[in-house]
């Protein structure tokens, strides 16, 4: 998913899970010029990000006076059941390697599955060294009522502004990948 990319599509409803400092959605927001369509989720309450995340308490204020929707506590295995979350164009999980990595993925899929809109896509960013190049993404969407579209490399200089974790502790030969799927 790029940036230019959705300048063209802004309008559609967008949902971005999983977010650790928040600054993907933001810098998402910046190049929409407004956040009135994208719902960012994230596990963590909102209590404890300006602990965990230097600039996450600044960020969730700048996407909120944006026009975005944020939502804290949100589980990707159970997203379905948070009533400020409804149906979306899109919905993006950036680097899902929680815990068991599998699960996490497939837990997604299935959930997101459901919030989708007709037509929509729903795209993750895996690493591809090991052990997250083990992972069976094309039988894992079959397995969730998902076909892959073309993966695509993720380039983070198109996202002003985002920073991850992976960014002080990634292997320097590690690629991010993002893979897109639609409803079988």
């Amino acid at each position: 998913m790029e940036v230019q990319e959705s300048k063209n599509s802004s309008m559609q409803k967008l949902l971005v899970v999983g977010e650790g400092d928040f600054s993907f959605s933001l810098s998402l927001a910046k190049a929409f010029a407004s956040a009135t369509k994208i719902t960012v989720a994230s596990l963590d309450v909102r209590v404890g990000l300006g602990c965990q995340y230097e600039n996450g308490k600044g960020n969730v204020e700048e996407l909120e006076r944006l026009g975005c929707t944020v939502v804290h506590g949100v589980n990707v295995h159970t997203m379905t059941s948070y009533y400020r979350l409804s149906r979306y164009d899109r919905i993006v999980f950036n680097f899902p390697h929680a815990g068991k990595h599998k699960d996490v993925v497939s837990g997604f899929m299935e959930s997101a599955l459901e919030m989708i809109n007709e037509g929509g896509e729903i795209h993750f960013t895996n690493k591809t060294m090991y052990p997250f190049n083990k992972l069976d993404i094309k039988s894992l969407a079959g397995e969730n009522g998902l076909r892959l579209i073309q993966p695509i490399q993720f380039k983070k200089w198109i996202f002003p502004g985002y920073s991850t974790k992976c960014e002080s502790n990634c292997d320097s030969h590690s690629r991010l990948v993002v893979i897109s799927m639609i409803q079988k």
